[in-house]
C-alpha cells in the first residue's frame, strides 16, 4: 500500500508510481488477457520517456494533450508519462466523431493530440475546424492524411529512445485530467480533475472495499473513462495489487478470463451484469476466487443472480459522477439491494435537499442529490472555459448533481431518475443538445428532439429516441435520418428510435415539452433500428 496513503498534499500520481516501483519493482502491475505484461518498475521507466518525449515535442508542464487509444499498456504509459510530466491528460472517448469530437479539441486548446491510427480518420474529417492544433502523434502506421492536414507529425514510438524526464513533479492541486461529460442545455462540459481527485477515486475503493495488494482486479472498461482509469487502474496502483486488462468488454470471455488469472475484484456498469446473465448457466459458473463485484445500477434481481448463480459474497454498487467523485459506497457484510449505499463519510458531504429551494428533505423523500467535498481538491476544479456552468452547478456551496434520489433514516440513498434533460446509455451521459445540433445539420430538418425511452432491459437504462419535424415541403425518411446520425455521431449516441413527427410540443415561450415527448414515447409509427422498419 502507498507509505502516504492519508496524506492528501502527496495524492499525486507520479509520487504513487515512484513509490511502487521502488518497493515492488518487479511485481505485475498490469497483465493484459492477451499475455503482456508490465512491471510497477518498467511501468514508472517508461512514463519518464514518454514525458521526456513529449517534452521534446514541446510540451509544458499544464499543457493539456489529447488523447485518443484503445485500452492497453500504450494508454497506461501515455497517462503515467503526462501525469510525470506535470501535464493534462485530456481523455477522449473513442467513439468520438463529427462534432462532438471538433467541441472536445477546440474547448480543451490541445495544441498536441496522440491519436492511434485506427481513429485518425475522424481527426482528419475534422481538420479546417481545429486551428489550435499543430503536433499529432500517430501510434501505429503514420498517415499522410495528417501531413495533409498541415500538421506536424510524429509516430509514438520514438518514446522509447527518449531521455527520461527529471523535471518537478506535480503537486495534488494541479490538473490531471480532463475528462468530458455531458451537457443537458449545451455542450458537453470538460471536467477540470486535480490530482488529489484522481486519487480519491482510487481511495475511495480501497477504503470501502478492504482492496490490499493480494488482490487480482479485472478491468474492462474504457480508460477514457473514470471507472476503468482511476477506479480501478488507480486502485490499483494505491494498493500495490496487479490488474488484468481486457481491452475491451466480452461477456463470453467474461468468468473464463475470471477463472484464468484468479480474479478477485470485478467492476461492471449498465447492461454488462444482464449481458453477462444471457450466457448459459453452467455448473462451472461458482469456480472462481471473485470475492467482490461493484455494479451500477444493482438492481435487486442482478444482485440475486450474482449471489445465487455465482456464488459471490460481496454485490455493492455506488453513487458519484466524474465532477464529484465517488461519495457513496454499498456497505460491504450489509447487502441492501437496490441502494447505492451509504455516504463515504470520510471524504464527502451528501444531502438530498429540494431542487427548487435547495432545503433539506425528510428521510425517504425524493430530493436532488447534492455533494460536497471534506478534503481539499478532492473534487472538480470546475469546467473547462466554462465558469457560468461552474457557478451553476455550485449554488449555495452545494454541488447539485441533477439526479434526483431519497435518503432513507438508516443513511442508505437511493438513486430514483434524473431531473436534467440527459440521456444515460450503457454507461455514457449523451447530451441531448449535441444529437439535436448534429442532427439539425441535415438538409431537410427543421427541428428535431432527442429523449430517453426505457431501454427494455434491466440495467440497460436509457435508449436515444429522435423526434423529427421535417422542413415545409420536404419528403424526409426515417433512413435518411438514421444514415446522417451514424456518419456525424459517436455509437453510443446513435438513435435506436426514430419517429417524423408533423411538429414538437411546446410551451407557451417555445420550450419543447420533452417530458410529453418521453410520455408518449415508441409508437406504431416510431422506426426501430434493431429491427429496421417503421
Amino acid at each position: 500500500m502507498y507509505d502516504k496513503l492519508r496524506d492528501h498534499q502527496r495524492w499525486v500520481l507520479p509520487e504513487v508510481l515512484a513509490y511502487q516501483a521502488k518497493a515492488r519493482g518487479d511485481k505485475v502491475y498490469v497483465t493484459m488477457t492477451s499475455g503482456e505484461t508490465l512491471t510497477y518498475g518498467a511501468a514508472a521507466a517508461d512514463a519518464a520517456r514518454v514525458a521526456g518525449f513529449l517534452a521534446g515535442l514541446g510540451v509544458m508542464p499544464g499543457d493539456t494533450v489529447a488523447v485518443m487509444m484503445p485500452s492497453g499498456l500504450d494508454y497506461l504509459r501515455i497517462w503515467l508519462g503526462i501525469g510525470r510530466l506535470g501535464a493534462i491528460l485530456v481523455a477522449l472517448n473513442a467513439d468520438l466523431k463529427g462534432s462532438f469530437l471538433e467541441h472536445q479539441l477546440s474547448n480543451c486548446g490541445a495544441k498536441l493530440a496522440l491519436f492511434h491510427r485506427d481513429h485518425l480518420e475522424v481527426l482528419c474529417d475534422i481538420a479546417p475546424r481545429l486551428p489550435a492544433m499543430q503536433t499529432v502523434v500517430v501510434a501505429g502506421d503514420a498517415s499522410t492524411a495528417v501531413a495533409a492536414a498541415g500538421w506536424r507529425l510524429a509516430g509514438f514510438d520514438g518514446w522509447r529512445g527518449a531521455q527520461p524526464y527529471d523535471g518537478p513533479l506535480p503537486q495534488a492541486k494541479d490538473i490531471g485530467c480532463i475528462i468530458y461529460t455531458s451537457g443537458t442545455t449545451g455542450p458537453s462540459k470538460g471536467v477540470l480533475m486535480p490530482h488529489a481527485h484522481c486519487y480519491l477515486f482510487g481511495l475511495g475503493v480501497i477504503d470501502n472495499h478492504a482492496m490490499t495488494e493480494d488482490d487480482v482486479y479485472y478491468v474492462v472498461m474504457p480508460l477514457f473513462h473514470v471507472n476503468g482509469l482511476y477506479m480501478q487502474l488507480y486502485a490499483t496502483l494505491i494498493a500495490g495489487a496487479t490488474a488484468i486488462l481486457r481491452p475491451r468488454f466480452s461477456a463470453s470471455a467474461w468468468l473464463e478470463d475470471v477463472r484464468r488469472f484468479g480474479v478477485t475484484f470485478g467492476n461492471l456498469l449498465g447492461a454488462m451484469s444482464a449481458f453477462v446473465f444471457a450466457n448459459p448457466p453452467s455448473p462451472a459458473d461458482r469456480e472462481h476466487r471473485l470475492r467482490i463485484i461493484q455494479t451500477a445500477p444493482n438492481p435487486p434481481e442482478h444482485e440475486r443472480t450474482w449471489r445465487e448463480r455465482f456464488g459471490i459474497p460481496e454485490v455493492l454498487s455506488g453513487f458519484g459522477m466524474t465532477e464529484v467523485n465517488i461519495a457513496v459506497y454499498g456497505q460491504m457484510g450489509k447487502p441492501r439491494p437496490g441502494t447505492c449505499g451509504k455516504v463515504y463519510g470520510r471524504y464527502f458531504e451528501v444531502e438530498v435537499r429540494d431542487p427548487e429551494t435547495d432545503e433539506p428533505v425528510p428521510a425517504d423523500a425524493v430530493g436532488e442529490i447534492m455533494v460536497r467535498p471534506r478534503v481539499p481538491f478532492g473534487f472538480m476544479a470546475g469546467y473547462y472555459k466554462m465558469p457560468e456552468k461552474t457557478v451553476e452547478a455550485w449554488r449555495n456551496f452545494w454541488f447539485h448533481t441533477g439526479d434526483a434520489g431519497s435518503m432513507d433514516a438508516d443513511g442508505y440513498l437511493s438513486f430514483i431518475d434524473r431531473i436534467k434533460d440527459c440521456i444515460r446509455r450503457r454507461g455514457e451521459n449523451i447530451s441531448s443538445f449535441e444529437v439535436e445540433r448534429a442532427i439539425a445539420r441535415l438538409a431537410g430538418v427543421q427541428e428535431v428532439a432527442a429523449f430517453a425511452v426505457p431501454a427494455g432491459t434491466a440495467g440497460t437504462e436509457d435508449e436515444v429516441m429522435l423526434a423529427v419535424v421535417p422542413a415545409e415541403g420536404v419528403a424526409l425518411d426515417v433512413e435518411t435520418v438514421a444514415r446522417h446520425a451514424a456518419s456525424e455521431l459517436p455509437r453510443f449516441a446513435q438513435p435506436r428510435f426514430i419517429e417524423i413527427v408533423p411538429a414538437l410540443p411546446k410551451t407557451p415561450t417555445a420550450k419543447v415539452q420533452k417530458a410529453q415527448l418521453r410520455q408518449r414515447g415508441i409508437t406504431a409509427a416510431t422506426w426501430d433500428r434493431e429491427k429496421g422498419d417503421a
